[in-house]
């Protein structure tokens, strides 16, 4: 995990506060299953924020259908609440996204998405919460 974060907490502390799901992809670096999560197919107005620290991620408005399984935004609400980070488990280079008030993983980044930058963050529902309009 990342050490440029302002929450710090023991294991224990984020055992207690995260369900099993949440602490296994926060801070075990998880994922879940395609098509599982909770917010895969929302369609709700509103601002999803870090199941860990409540820190502002995305905007509903960003949110797109990739058809991945996995909650896809085009951009984060604002750019320097997550950082990335190269991630070479399972014998693949990919980029990783992190909150950067917690350090939870988020999930990762790829360059095959719409808009003009062409980012799709694809992220794990548990790792959010959403705060609905």
């Amino acid at each position: 995990m990342s050490t440029d974060t302002s929450v710090s907490k023991s294991d224990q502390e984020w055992r207690e506060q995260l369900t099993p799901e949440q602490y296994e992809v926060l801070r075990r670096k998880g994922t879940e299953r395609p098509f599982s999560g909770e917010y895969v197919h929302a369609k709700v107005d509103g601002t999803y924020r870090c199941a860990g620290c409540d820190a502002e991620l995305f905007h509903s408005d960003t949110k797109f259908d990739s058809g991945t399984g996995w909650p896809s935004f085009t951009e984060p609400a604002v750019t320097a609440a997550v950082q990335l980070h190269t991630d070479r488990s399972f014998g693949m280079t990919r980029t990783e996204v992190t909150c950067r008030t917690c350090g939870g993983h988020l999930g990762h980044v790829f360059d095959d998405g719409p808009g003009p930058d062409g980012q799709r963050y694809c992220i794990n529902s548990a790792s959010l919460k959403l705060d609905p309009k």
